[in-house]
């Protein structure tokens, strides 16, 4: 298994992954508009995706976008997107795709890299636990949806 840094030729593998990953959280399917939303992230380099590889095919990805911390005047990342494929399950990919995003986040000088997932999702909370992730007992979270 190898992980890399998404370019514009992994559009299809990783489109397939997007596509799954918006089902899991209850959108439709609609692999066309998943890989014309890849293939602007990509074009406009304004995410990083790193993808898991066993030969020529995808097994997950991981999305991270930038932010900055205006209190310490860094780069922070957000890992917004995090999916493994189900047979692709159980293999450490998830795992390595996590790993990965550290690494890129303290080669990038970041502050911090932050996640948040769904409160029944008792799978990634240990995943992200075991990697040294802590929930938030500090601050609320608010969204205006427009």
């Amino acid at each position: 298994m190898r992980i890399v840094q998404a370019a514009l030729e992994d559009l299809e593998g990783v489109a397939r992954l997007f596509d799954g990953y918006r089902v899991f959280y209850g959108q439709q399917t609609d692999v066309n508009a998943a890989r014309n939303y890849i293939e602007q992230r990509l074009k406009k380099e304004d995410s990083v995706i790193f993808t898991a590889r066993d030969g020529d095919m995808y097994l997950g990805f991981t999305q991270l976008y930038p932010m900055y911390s205006s209190v310490s005047m860094k780069r922070t990342w957000i890992l917004n997107d995090l999916y493994v494929a189900p047979e692709a399950r159980k293999r450490g990919a998830g795992e390595r795709l996590m790993e990965k995003a550290k690494e890129f986040a303290l080669e990038t000088g970041a502050k911090s890299l932050s996640l948040s997932t769904a409160a029944d999702n008792r799978s990634a909370q240990r995943l992200y636990e075991k990697l040294g992730y802590k929930r938030d007992t500090e601050f609320y979270s608010y969204e205006l949806l427009l």
